[in-house]
């Protein structure tokens, strides 16, 4: 760092005499009892995500403390700042829609205030993206540390964790398999320590996901949350912060193409969350790297899912930490990784791969010959229907309607789902293909994930489990399901969704990655002559939301704002 303005003199505020700006920034500094000897080391901030509302992140102030420790053993000085912090549960219309002003209240903290380095830590879904979207913004040193999952829970003898039980419980309540007494007394099992989903949701999957990335320590993805390890590795993480605070090891030395498709790797070896294409879209967007879909989706061929979790499998995440976490499945990956991509410990991920403890006999991590799924967890599907492209998750959906052809049934947006997804007079069958629209980026707004469309009731109580269903929606990572989401573009904004009425068929056919909507081009002409834009409605003309829906991108660019990104300089995977 020599040569370099740090600590104090950072970013100095500006009053147009800098040693005045100093002498005023230390003089209320040391109002915090801070002695000139401490306010000489390092400065590395801390995210303090922490909020009533989010039990994912309900250990953040004891992560701090050991974050501080950390820092302060190897001769730094922690301060911490709030951030925004999100929880899928508690976050209206849906956290998706909030990501991007966390992502900006991130980028802008960081740059306002004296950091030499910064621990960013998150948990719950879209925090850990948004951290990591504003410091690759920033290109100040930082450092990831997730919460952690929680614990499973029990009911009657059998494992329980959120949320992917959830679904599966809430759809058995709906069918009229269990009562209200029951569902009542699952509710309280589902959720049963502080967290994150256990299962390998959004959260789990982005944990994974940053750890193959290269800016999480190793070993820091999968150990549950109450787990005195944690707090071992949240000390660790403020120790190294200091380390590249004065290295000068920036997320864009490591977020690199060569990063990303390690990261994209991982996430179809874990059969992981649809959500993190749409983050890894925006976390690269930061830096000039366009992810490559239909790259992706080659990947595929030579990637199979060998993690044995729920929703493509049967453990949880406290059960991937037995295993070994995820360095036990980089191991099996290794021959697909680009193993000489920079990591925030200053060393290779192959370097890292070797370091780690050897691996023992268990039956989490599948052995490469003998995946759980054989082809890539997600496809991406192209098509009439989506030209820009859409997803489906295979390894979580019914083989047998990975080919299909039925019925459209269509649902207008989110309130049109509400009110008529169980009426008694639905023309509805199970062969049909139930379609949601405007519930995309712009359409509803924020992109929820209402792509898991439930089975209509009188079905549902009929046995039917599953059903093809498609959006312009997102779907939760804890969810499964023959669901297809992420259609591109979207119908708010005149996408061929927007065209599709009730009783059209619908062709999907995941082996040949297609999805079709068997109507004549003169016929979807005219109906495209005869749409019309949605109205505004109410909010949509001030403030944040005006904003997001201005500026806001489609899934295939990561949802975010265009004018937060770069110029398009490098691809990944890059083959």
């Amino acid at each position: 760092m020599a040569g370099k303005k740090r600590g104090m003199r950072r970013g100095l505020t500006a009053y147009g005499d800098e040693e005045f700006s100093l002498f005023l920034r230390k003089a209320f500094i040391k109002a915090m009892g801070y002695t000139d000897d401490a306010l000489e080391r390092p400065i590395i901030g801390i995210t303090n995500t922490y909020s009533g509302f989010n039990a994912c992140h309900r250990t953040v102030p004891e992560l701090i403390e050991a974050v501080k420790r950390g820092v302060m053993l190897a001769g730094g000085l922690p301060v911490e700042f709030p951030t925004i912090t999100l929880h899928e549960s508690f976050a209206y219309p849906t956290s998706m829609f909030l990501r991007n002003l966390m992502a900006i209240d991130t980028e802008e903290m960081i740059r306002a205030q004296p950091l030499d380095s910064v621990v960013l830590i998150g948990g719950c879904d879209k925090t850990v993206p948004a951290l990591l979207m504003g410091a690759a913004s920033a290109n100040v040193p930082a450092i990831m540390l997730v919460t952690g999952p929680m614990l499973t829970g029990d009911h009657q003898g059998e494992r329980l964790g959120a949320c992917t039980d959830c679904r599966r419980y809430w759809a058995r309540f709906r069918a009229g398999e269990i009562d209200a007494r029951e569902i009542n007394a699952v509710n309280a099992k589902l959720a049963p320590t502080a967290g994150t989903c256990m299962v390998m949701g959004t959260a789990s999957t982005m944990a994974c996901v940053t750890e193959a990335l290269g800016m999480m320590l190793p070993g820091g993805a999968c150990t549950p949350a109450v787990m005195s390890e944690r707090m071992r590795s949240a000390e660790a993480t403020g120790a190294r912060a200091v380390a590249i605070a004065k290295a000068g090891l920036t997320p864009g030395k490591i977020m690199t193409p060569d990063a990303f498709e390690n990261a994209l790797t991982m996430l179809l070896a874990i059969g992981g969350s649809t959500n993190a294409i749409v983050h890894l879209a925006a976390m690269a967007g930061r830096l000039g790297i366009e992810i490559d879909l239909d790259a992706f989706d080659r990947m595929g061929d030579e990637t199979p899912v060998l993690v044995d979790l729920k929703p493509t499998g049967q453990h949880y995440m406290e059960d991937l930490e037995k295993a070994g976490g995820v360095v036990t499945i980089l191991r099996e990956l290794r021959p697909l990784l680009k193993t000489k991509a920079l990591t925030i410990t200053g060393k290779t991920l192959g370097q890292n791969i070797d370091a780690a403890p050897p691996g023992w006999q268990q039956d989490v991590v599948r052995p490469f010959r003998n995946p759980i799924f054989k082809n890539g967890g997600i496809a991406v599907l192209r098509g009439n229907l989506a030209p820009g492209g859409a997803i489906v998750k295979q390894a979580a959906a019914t083989p047998k309607l990975m080919q299909h052809a039925g019925r459209a049934v269509v649902f207008d947006s989110l309130e049109d789902l509400a009110a008529r997804i169980d009426s008694p007079d639905l023309d509805v069958t199970p062969d049909d293909i139930l379609v949601l629209r405007n519930a995309g980026p712009k359409g509803a707004p924020g992109m929820p994930e209402a792509g898991y469309i439930p089975i209509p009731k009188k079905l549902a109580q009929k046995g039917v489990k599953d059903m093809v269903r498609i959006s312009d929606a997102r779907m939760s990572g804890t969810a499964f399901g023959s669901i297809v989401l992420h259609i591109t573009p979207e119908a708010a904004i005149g996408g061929p969704l927007a065209l599709v009425k009730s009783g059209d068929r619908i062709k999907l056919d995941v082996a040949k990655r297609r999805l079709e909507l068997l109507v004549p081009a003169a016929e979807l002409a005219a109906r495209r002559k005869q749409w019309k834009a949605p109205k505004m409605r109410a909010g949509d003309e001030r403030g944040y939301r005006k904003l997001f829906l201005d500026t806001v991108q489609q899934a295939d660019r990561g949802c975010d704002f265009e004018f937060l990104t770069r110029p398009v300089t490098a691809r990944a995977p890059a083959k």
